[in-house]
């Protein structure tokens, strides 16, 4: 297992897209420690509030596409991998090791790209979460050193890429970044990854 000593800064990294030092991430983020010391409560304490309180785009109805940490926090919403990059920033706020990982879904008979977390847990090592949001048939939990995401990958087709990512896809990124809406992004988000 690695050592705290041993994770790259990277991991803990402000970024145009995981912008920690903005001042609103940073109170949530002080907000949701509380001066609690034990990194598993602060953990939880955070995914639980991205899960719950931030709405995922689609299940809110909402139009508008948000990217960055700041932007997913002040309008209260996002796609996956927005609701992703707002937990990293949070918990690397709070000096806690945070990257991305992503799952190939079936969607029908399409695929999508699916975006989650992987955490450092200095008691479990990197541990996957899915902040998506719950809903009927979706019940993602914080319960290390169990992982319970969103989806289980199952159907043919489907991957779980088990990645350590420091930063989220650049092409997901530039996906979000387009001036689009929630309904018109589809087409243009990845549906895999193309391992080197």
């Amino acid at each position: 297992m690695d050592r705290l000593s041993e994770i790259s800064p990277a991991y803990l990294a402000a970024t145009e897209v995981i912008d920690w030092q903005h001042p609103a991430v940073l109170k949530q983020a002080k907000q949701l420690s509380a001066s609690e010391t034990d990194p598993l409560v602060v953990v939880e304490r955070c995914f639980n509030w991205v899960r719950d309180q931030v709405g995922h785009c689609v299940d809110v109805g909402a139009e508008k596409l948000t990217c960055t940490a700041s932007e997913v926090l002040l309008d209260g919403q996002g796609f996956c991998y927005a609701k992703s990059h707002l937990l990293a920033a949070l918990l690397r706020a709070n000096g806690i090791p945070c990257g991305f990982d992503y799952q190939r879904l079936r969607d029908g008979d399409q695929f999508m790209l699916h975006g989650l977390n992987v955490i450092y847990l200095p008691e479990f090592g990197w541990y996957r979460v899915d902040a998506r949001g719950n809903k009927p048939g979706v019940d993602a939990r914080f319960e290390p050193p169990v992982e319970h995401l969103a989806w289980p990958v199952q159907q043919p087709g489907e991957v779980d890429y088990h990645l350590k990512l420091a930063e989220p896809l650049p092409e997901v990124v530039a996906a979000l970044r387009k001036p689009l809406t929630v309904q018109t992004l589809w087409p243009v988000l990845p549906s895999s990854i193309r391992m080197a």
